[in-house]
């Protein structure tokens, strides 16, 4: 950005504070961000539909769903998904778990994605279950863990008990979070949701994209 401006590397920083952002990165998403719901009022809407005659959600859904998917690929690190899916390929037995309606899901989705591999994955429903399966893995085993917020006790101590037994632990959660600083290998994402408690969390899209990536790594692996 300074070589293209014809600035500082300092100075791009300092632009960056002054409307607001924490730093470069900062600046990045929210650009990101602003972009992808612009598109969603810009965009005509589907062919033959009168933007009239859209459902008053229809906007609010999609822009989720594209500022999710971009904030994973502006977010994601590639090095540490391609840990994962090394971790996942390579277990004898994987144990997926999560807590609540969307985390559960997507444990749940876990076990379909990574089926198909012909990977043996149990699924972990209930948090005391959860912490006894996790206490029967083994090093070559993996615990792959879903929480939105990254904070939830049971999550945060079934996945202690897996890391004291050697198993490969594997989280999809929020940045910075205690479940995130927990594992052994952490694909994070932080999502600003939108405030309608009638539309589906954003973060679900951003998980359950980078499960998608995950499951496809391991596959290839």
């Amino acid at each position: 950005m300074a070589l293209r401006a014809g600035v500082s590397q300092p100075t791009v920083t300092r632009f960056c504070r002054s409307v607001g952002c924490d730093g470069v990165r900062d600046f990045k998403l929210q650009l990101a961000r602003s972009l992808a719901v612009g598109e969603a009022f810009l965009d005509p809407g589907p062919v033959g539909t009168p933007a009239g005659e859209l459902p008053p959600f229809w906007s609010s859904v999609l822009a989720e769903a594209h500022v999710a998917i971009r904030e994973v690929e502006r977010q994601l690190v590639p090095e540490d998904l391609m840990r994962a899916a090394e971790a996942l390929a390579s277990s004898q037995r994987i144990a997926s778990f999560g807590v609540g309606g969307s985390s559960a899901s997507l444990a749940q989705e876990a076990q379909v994605r990574l089926f198909r591999y012909g990977l043996p994955v149990d699924v972990c429903r209930e948090p005391y279950m959860a912490r006894m399966i996790a206490a029967t893995l083994t090093p070559d085993d993996a615990f792959l863990v879903f929480s939105a917020t990254g904070g939830t006790p049971e999550v945060i101590e079934a996945m202690g008990i897996a890391n004291r037994y050697g198993a490969r632990t594997i989280a999809i959660t929020r940045p910075g979070s205690m479940l995130a600083k927990t594992a052994s290998v952490s694909l994070t994402v932080r999502i600003g949701e939108y405030p309608d408690a009638l539309t589906p969390s954003a973060s679900r899209f951003a998980f359950l994209a980078i499960l998608d990536l995950v499951a496809a790594g391991a596959g290839y692996r």
